[in-house]
């Protein structure tokens, strides 16, 4: 009787977070310098491109709606995976160092002129290759005998993020201004992905990774009790964390690859929907995914209207949202 009270309660939530998002997202198309009404949409749906404001709707705003959701989704549920690995409310994937890899290897990119010579794929190529290679520095260096030790990696994570921000400071001192110019507009991150290859990949790395999520399920419940009670439970916890690890980095590394860094949605969003949906990864692994989703499309249509005509990168309205919102939950002790 009690499974199927909280079946029934996971599937409400499942679809009200749906809906939402459905809703968020038309919300975030209809908006901007170029309103559009719903009858105007209708429209677009209808006569195709000979309708006014196609173009907009569907090669602009529908593509960067997408992206939104695969990335939101991507951050979200790999802060989720992390923070229920170490059993750590402040761990997410920019605290360990993945994000300052990836912001180096597309500074390296900028900086030595790659994408001239093999095109601006090489930008998003460069960032997840810097995600991975800092992402096994880190694990190679917090394993000793053979054994993941969360609390090593996590300082090692930490101080690699450090290093990599040092490393991005001397090479923008280093740069020429239009290099400079490069590398700080993809710091603040954006949706502006021109490349649909890109954008296609990106969400089937979000939906892929939301499936492989689930096969991992009882031992990421398992491992909030403790590593020595999930062992006991029969959880091979150095395998798990090896793979649910390489899972949130593929996650992270491929998100800001393709969108630059966009911080506090893995750290805030998974917070919130814990406060609302408790610790059971069953339906916390889905919920902070959809949640994720939307709140960077919701940050998106913001990112649109505070100084319209202009577009704020989308970075910057989730450092100052997120960071609202997680110091409004501390202050009320809520977390």
């Amino acid at each position: 009787m009690i499974m199927k009270n909280k079946l029934a309660a996971w599937i409400f939530w499942t679809v009200l977070l749906s809906l939402f998002l459905l809703a968020t997202g038309l919300f975030s198309l209809g908006v901007g310098s170029s309103e559009v009404t719903l009858r105007g949409l209708i429209s677009a749906i209808t006569q195709g491109r000979n309708a006014a404001g196609y173009s907009i709707l569907f090669d602009i705003r529908l593509p960067r709606i997408i992206l939104g959701f695969a990335v939101g989704g991507s951050l979200s549920l790999a802060g989720v995976i992390l923070q229920g690995m170490f059993r750590n409310p402040l761990v997410e994937p920019y605290t360990l160092g993945i994000s300052g890899g990836a912001a180096l290897g597309v500074a390296l990119n900028i900086v030595l002129r790659i994408s001239g010579h093999f095109g601006v794929l090489s930008l998003p190529i460069s960032g997840f290759l810097g995600a991975l290679i800092v992402s096994f520095l880190v694990y190679f260096l917090a394993v000793k005998k053979g054994t993941f030790r969360t609390d090593s990696f996590l300082l090692t994570g930490v101080m690699i993020s450090f290093i990599s921000s040092a490393l991005m400071m001397l090479l923008m001192a280093l740069s020429r201004s239009e290099d400079l110019q490069g590398i700080i507009f993809w710091m603040m991150g954006s949706l502006e992905e021109p490349s649909r290859l890109l954008l296609r990949s990106e969400l089937i790395v979000a939906v892929l990774g939301l499936l492989a999520s689930y096969l991992f399920v009882f031992d990421l419940n398992a491992f909030g009790l403790g590593e020595e009670e999930a062992l006991h439970l029969g959880v091979n916890t150095e395998r798990s964390k090896r793979i649910l690890f390489v899972l949130a980095a593929v996650l992270t590394g491929f998100a800001v690859s393709v969108a630059g860094i966009i911080g506090f949605v893995g750290l805030v969003v998974p917070h919130f929907v814990r406060m609302f949906l408790g610790g059971d990864h069953r339906i916390l692994l889905i919920g902070s995914f959809l949640s994720g989703a939307i709140f960077l499309i919701l940050c998106y249509a913001l990112a649109r209207i505070v100084i319209a005509p202009l577009e704020l990168p989308v970075g910057v309205i989730t450092g100052i949202l997120g960071g609202t919102l997680f110091v409004y939950a501390v202050s009320k002790k809520r977390i």
